[in-house]
């Protein structure tokens, strides 16, 4: 539930020039705020909304959802797809042994960085013995996060075990090559990140950077909703067990 209790609204009402007694209240209905007021305040009165708001909650403001598509449309770090498989290793379905990337990129750095780097035998063994390391140590981070994410759906009531087995995992047909897994696992990690689904990542600096609203208009906000604005929005049905 969001620390609506929390926040300070003195600040935000007498920005935009308030009454105290305005509805819908920032403290009490922080979301519905948002929705009509988002865009007039600037990031560091935003920020005050972090406390009253979850990730998952800000979904339902037009304009902070088009931030976070503005923003993996942008084809950031966090989201690449090395980042991406190491963040959320639960989420991805490939079949080649966790750490490989990593210990690729820590046995690079040590033949090219390391006392001089290549020509030098001994920084060359030692750069395949830091990769080696570095895989095996992603490789059980990968396991352990995995083997909780199994344990906590083997504690799950029965009910909310079978959805979210049946949406969360997200299971790939067989028949996906290896770049179509790649491409199914980026769109899913996308689009638990427009929807508030990711953890690990820091929505506030993407929801409250109003750089993110470059090119867009009220009526592109609005085309994110089906005609009963006031109703909260949907993610697509295989991320919806997602929330917990």
């Amino acid at each position: 539930m969001s620390a609506t209790n929390a926040m300070d609204e003195s600040p935000v009402l007498k920005y935009l020039g308030l009454p105290p007694s305005y509805e819908p209240s920032p403290r009490a209905a922080p979301v519905e705020f948002l929705r009509k007021h988002v865009r007039e305040l600037p990031p560091h009165l935003l920020t005050l909304f972090s406390s009253a708001t979850s990730p998952k909650e800000r979904t339902t403001v037009p304009a902070i959802r088009n931030r976070r598509l503005k923003f993996a449309e942008s084809n950031p770090a966090e989201l690449s797809l090395a980042n991406a498989k190491s963040t959320w290793p639960a989420l991805w379905e490939g079949r080649e042994r966790p750490g490989q990337e990593q210990g690729k990129e820590e046995k690079d750095w040590a033949e090219k960085e390391f006392l001089g780097g290549e020509g030098n035998q001994q920084v060359g063994k030692l750069g395949k013995l830091l990769g080696e390391y570095e895989e095996e140590r992603e490789s059980e981070r990968v396991r352990t996060v995995r083997r909780q994410r199994a344990e906590y759906i083997e504690s799950l009531p029965e009910e909310d075990e079978d959805t979210d087995d049946e949406d969360d995992e997200l299971p790939i047909p067989q028949e996906l090559s290896i770049a179509e897994t790649e491409e199914y696992f980026l769109r899913s990690v996308k689009e638990r990140f427009i929807y508030g689904f990711l953890e690990s990542i820091d929505y506030d600096r993407i929801d409250w950077d109003e750089r993110w609203d470059s090119d867009l208009d009220r009526d592109d906000e609005e085309r994110w909703f089906d005609d009963e604005e006031e109703s909260s929005a949907d993610p697509p049905p295989d991320i919806q067990a997602s929330e917990e």
